[in-house]
């Protein structure tokens, strides 16, 4: 009988060790509830909110973020990131004649 050969791939490791590593490098930051601009995602699940971060390295700063479930303005928030902001939801004009 043969040997099986192990061969490791290490592309994977690699990937799931700088995710890993990128999420847990900044500590979540509470962020309040300001603005609510709609509703996106396939079924409507998703709000989209103008939220104002309230402490850490980029306290102050308003962003606009997509948050799942339930939501109101004046709500606290937790953000695990503060970089990336949400992409703007374009609505149909609707004309009246």
């Amino acid at each position: 009988m043969a040997k099986e050969q192990r061969i490791k791939d290490k592309t994977t490791q690699q990937q799931t060790t700088s995710m890993l590593g990128r999420l847990s490098e900044r500590q979540p930051v509470n962020a309040l509830v300001e603005e609510f601009y709609g509703r996106t995602g396939a079924r409507g699940e998703v709000t989209q909110v103008k939220v104002k971060i309230l402490e850490g390295r980029e306290a102050g700063k308003t962003m606009r973020r997509n948050i799942k479930g339930p939501v109101k303005i004046g709500d606290l928030v937790t953000l695990r990131e503060t970089e990336i902001e949400a992409r703007r939801i374009f609505t149909k004009q609707r004309r009246s004649i």
